[in-house]
C-alpha cells in the first residue's frame, strides 16, 4: 500500500481509516479466495468484484497480521478471517438497484451493544445518504464543499487512464433497531440506510479483455451495431466505451449516451429515437433491458442481448438470441439460445463468423449439386433434340451422382470463411436462399456443363483425328445408317456404338464437376484469392473421386459394366480442354457478382456507413463478357480442327441441302 508514492504500514495505526474502510470491505462481503493447487494460482470463488475486495483486505493487512507458515490456501483468505472474527454480521439488506448499495448489520464479538452497519455501494448513491464523513477518526459534517470534492475524485478515478470502477464505503454508527425493521420488503431498505457516515472509495481496474476492441472493430465492418449496457456510472462507461472503440476519442457522446433514469424521463417517442442512435445505457435496471429491446425489435433489428443475472432472463428471452455468461445463474441460461461458455465478447464475434461461414457453405453445397444436375439434365435434352447416339448410359448418370458428386459435396462444408465475410452487411431474415443471379448463375454452368459433355461426344465423332470424322449430318442421322446406305458411303455402322465416345462424355462430366467443386469454394472469391489448398478435404475429395473414376476407366471388367474404354493422352488432353472454361466461366460471374451485381449496398452500424458495391448496367456487362469470354476460348479450341469441321458441314450441305431441319417423328 502505497500513499504520495511512499510504501506505507497499515497496522502502524497512523492511518484509522484504512482499519474501518478494510473492516467495511470484508463484512460487506460473501466472496473469498481459493486457492488451485493444480495450477498454482488463486481463483475467486463469487462475484468478481467482493473478490477485488477480499484482496484488498489482504494486501491492507491492517492488524499485522502474522503469515510466516501458512499455506497457500489460508494466506488467500487470512486478514478477512481476523477482520470477521472480530465483528458478528447479524444479517445483509441485499443490494437493489433503486438505492444503488448494500449493507450488513454487524455486533462485536467481544459483546457489547455498539452495532453498526457497514455500507457498500454506488458513489452517487451512498454520498446521497451521507451526513458525516470520517477524517483522522473525527465524524464531521459532510458539507457540500467535500461532497463535489469526493464526487470529483470519483469521476477522475472513472474517467482516467484506469477507468476504475468505484464503491464508496460508510458506516451508520446508530443504526435502527433490528426489531423495528422490516426485513422481508426490500423497497423498506432505503430508509434504514441513511445518517451514513463516509468512508472512503475504493476503485477497482476492470480492464476490457485485449481481444474486445478488434472485435468491436470487427462488427462494425460487419453491419452489426454495438451497444453497451451497464450498471456502471455513466462517465466510467463512457470512458471504457472510447477505450474500446465504441465511441471515437473526439466523439461527442450527448444524445448516444443515457442513464437509465434519463432514459425513463424521455416520453416514449424519445425513447424509441434513443435507441436509434444509442452506444451505452449505464446505471441500468433489468427493465430497461427490456425496453430496448422492443424498441430495438419494433426498429425491425434483429437483437442479441447478453446477461447473467436472474433478473435479466426477460431480456434474454424476449431478444431474438439470448446470449447467457457461462458463470450467469442457472435461470439466465435457461432464458438464453446461447450460453458463452467464456465469459468473452470475442467469442460472440466469432460465433457470427461461423454462422455466416456455415451458411455460405450450404449455399455452396446447394449451389454445386443444383448447376451438376442442371448439366446432366441439359446433356440428355441435347442428346435427344440433335439426336445423336447416347452420350450417357443410365449407370453411368447413377455413378457420378450417388459416388463422384458425393464425396466434393460433403467436402464442401469444410470450406474456411471467404476472406470479406465479415465486411458484408447482414442479411435479411427473410431473404431467398436462391435470388435470382444465383439462379441466373446455376443455369448459365449447368448449361455449359451439359453441352461441353454433349461436345465431348461430338468431338470424337466429328473432328478426332483417330476418330471416324463423320459428318454432321451423318452423325444427327446415324438411325438411317442401314437403311441410307447412300449416305454412310464407306461407313461401319457399328462406330455408332463404339464405347470411345460414352468415355470421353464421361470423362467431361466428372472433370468438369470437379472444376465445378473448385469453383464452389466461394460464392464470389476468385480461386486466385481463394485457393484449393485452402480446403484440403475438397482436394481430398476431388483426387479420391478421380481416382475411382480411373478405376472404372482403366479395370477391364469394370470398363465392360459402365461401357466405357480407356483414353489415350490426346483424348485426355482434349477433355481438359473442354472441361476448363467452367472455370473461366464461373470467375467472370463472380466478378461481376464482387463488383456490380449486389447493387449500392451500404453496411450501416449506429452512425457508421460502409459503401460495399456501386450498381451498374450489369445486364449488358454480363453479356459482353461472357460472350467474349466463349468466343476467344471457343474459338482457340476449334482451331486446330478447323479443316475437319468445315469438312464435317460442308459434306451436309452437299449431300443433304435440308440436313439442318428439324428431325421427323420417324427419324427420332
Amino acid at each position: 500500500v502505497f500513499h504520495h508514492g511512499r510504501q506505507i504500514n497499515c497496522a502502524s495505526g497512523e492511518f484509522e481509516a484504512l482499519t474501518e474502510l478494510a473492516t467495511i470491505c470484508a463484512m460487506c462481503n460473501d466472496s473469498s479466495v481459493d486457492y488451485n493447487e493444480t495450477k498454482h494460482v488463486y481463483e475467486k470463488v463469487g462475484e468478481a468484484t467482493e473478490t477485488a475486495l477480499v484482496v484488498l483486505c489482504e494486501k491492507m493487512n491492517v492488524y499485522g497480521t502474522n503469515k510466516v507458515g501458512l499455506s497457500p490456501r489460508d494466506l488467500g483468505n487470512v486478514c478477512n478471517r481476523v477482520i470477521q472474527q472480530k465483528w458478528k454480521k447479524e444479517f445483509t439488506l441485499e443490494f437493489s438497484r433503486d438505492r444503488k448499495s448494500m449493507s450488513a448489520f454487524c455486533i462485536p464479538s467481544s459483546g457489547g451493544t455498539n452495532a453498526k452497519m457497514f455500507v457498500k455501494g454506488a458513489p452517487e448513491g451512498v454520498l446521497n445518504r451521507c451526513t458525516h464523513v470520517r477524517v483522522n477518526g473525527q465524524r464531521i459534517p459532510l458539507t457540500q464543499k467535500i461532497t463535489q470534492k469526493i464526487v470529483d475524485q470519483c469521476i477522475h478515478y472513472g474517467t482516467g487512464r484506469d477507468t476504475l470502477r468505484c464503491l464508496a464505503l460508510g458506516t451508520i454508527d446508530s443504526p435502527p433497531d433490528p426489531r423495528n425493521m422490516n426485513l422481508e420488503d426490500s423497497s423498506q431498505f432505503i430508509l434504514y440506510e441513511k445518517d451514513i457516515t463516509f468512508v472512503g472509495v475504493v476503485g477497482m481496474l476492470d480492464p476490457p479483455r485485449a481481444e474486445v476492441i478488434p472485435s468491436i472493430k470487427e462488427c462494425r465492418m460487419a453491419g452489426i451495431r454495438v451497444i453497451m449496457i451497464t450498471g456502471d456510472n455513466k462517465n466510467t462507461a463512457e470512458a471504457i466505451g472510447r477505450r474500446i472503440g465504441l465511441f471515437a476519442e473526439d466523439e461527442d457522446s450527448t444524445g448516444k449516451a443515457f442513464t437509465g433514469r434519463e432514459f425513463d424521463d424521455l416520453p416514449p417517442e424519445q425513447q424509441s429515437d434513443a435507441c436509434r442512435r444509442a452506444k451505452l445505457f449505464a446505471r441500468v435496471e433489468p427493465t430497461h433491458k427490456s425496453k430496448i429491446v422492443e424498441f430495438l425489435q419494433s426498429h425491425g433489428e434483429i437483437t442479441a442481448m447478453t446477461g447473467d443475472g436472474v433478473n435479466d432472463a426477460p431480456a434474454l428471452k424476449k431478444s431474438e438470441i439470448g446470449i447467457a455468461m457461462g458463470s450467469g445463474t442457472a435461470v439466465a441460461k435457461t432464458a438464453s439460445e446461447m450460453v458463452l461458455a467464456d465469459d468473452n465478447f470475442a467469442t460472440i464475434v466469432a460465433a457470427v463468423e461461423e454462422g455466416r461461414a456455415i451458411y455460405n457453405n450450404m449455399k455452396q453445397f446447394i449451389r454445386y449439386l443444383i448447376s451438376s444436375n442442371i448439366g446432366e439434365v441439359v446433356s440428355i435434352f441435347l442428346v435427344a433434340a440433335l439426336g445423336i447416339p447416347e452420350a450417357l448410359i443410365p449407370v453411368q448418370l447413377l455413378w457420378v451422382n450417388l459416388v463422384t458428386d458425393g464425396l466434393p459435396a460433403t467436402a464442401l462444408g469444410f470450406n474456411p470463411p471467404d476472406l470479406d465475410i465479415m465486411d458484408r452487411p447482414p442479411r435479411s431474415a427473410g431473404e431467398s436462399l436462391i435470388s435470382k443471379w444465383l439462379f441466373f448463375r446455376y443455369m448459365a454452368v449447368g448449361s455449359y456443363v451439359g453441352l461441353a459433355t454433349v461436345g465431348a461426344a461430338m468431338w470424337w465423332f466429328l473432328l478426332y483425328e483417330d476418330g471416324p470424322q463423320i459428318s454432321y449430318y451423318q452423325l444427327t442421322h446415324w438411325m438411317r445408317c442401314e437403311i441410307e446406305p447412300e449416305n454412310f458411303v464407306d461407313l461401319d455402322c457399328a462406330v455408332f456404338e463404339d464405347a470411345h465416345p460414352n468415355a470421353m462424355a464421361l470423362s467431361v462430366l466428372v472433370t468438369i464437376e470437379m472444376f465445378n467443386a473448385l469453383n464452389s469454394l466461394s460464392e464470389n472469391q476468385s480461386l486466385l484469392v481463394m485457393p484449393p489448398w485452402k480446403n484440403i478435404w475438397l482436394v481430398s475429395s476431388i483426387a479420391l473421386s478421380l481416382s475411382l473414376h480411373f478405376v472404372i476407366l482403366y479395370v477391364e471388367i469394370l470398363a465392360t459394366i459402365f461401357q466405357i474404354t480407356p483414353l489415350t493422352l490426346v483424348e485426355w488432353f482434349a477433355v481438359l480442354k473442354i472441361s476448363f472454361p467452367v472455370i473461366l466461366l464461373d470467375e467472370v460471374l463472380k466478378f461481376i457478382a464482387r463488383n456490380y451485381i449486389d447493387g449500392e449496398v451500404v453496411c450501416r452500424a449506429g452512425d457508421y456507413e460502409k459503401p460495399i458495391k456501386k450498381r451498374v448496367s450489369h445486364t449488358l456487362l454480363t453479356f459482353v463478357m461472357l460472350t467474349t469470354l466463349c468466343v476467344g476460348y471457343f474459338y482457340w479450341l476449334l482451331k486446330p480442327y478447323w479443316s475437319q469441321l468445315m469438312h464435317a458441314f460442308g459434306m451436309d450441305l452437299q449431300s443433304n441441302p435440308n440436313s439442318f431441319h428439324l428431325h421427323s417423328h420417324g427419324d427420332l
